[in-house]
């Protein structure tokens, strides 16, 4: 259970980056923050919630400390969290 949730959440932090992406894209060329207004805080949310979930994941797949924490690292760059999930999903089959 925790793999699919991880994968969910994954996928929607992705999702949430391309929004604040945009967002940001936007704001920076004279087009107004509304995108970064509406995506920060979704985008804030999910980050927490992908966190979150990376410690179960992680622990399924077999990883130690340090694994965790690598896993927990790929939410900080844009889409890295989608190489993370299926390096979990991977690791949590065999």
């Amino acid at each position: 259970m925790s793999v699919v949730a991880f994968r969910a959440a994954a996928i929607a932090e992705a999702v949430s980056w391309t929004g604040l992406l945009v967002g940001m894209a936007f704001k920076y060329t004279d087009h107004g923050a509304a995108g970064v207004h509406l995506f920060g805080p979704i985008h804030g949310a999910l980050f927490l919630f992908y966190v979150l979930l990376a410690v179960p994941a992680a622990r399924a797949a077999g990883y130690g400390s340090r694994g965790t924490l690598a896993v927990m690292a790929a939410s900080i760059p844009p889409y890295t969290s989608l190489i993370a999930e299926r390096r979990v999903a991977r690791d949590a089959r065999s």
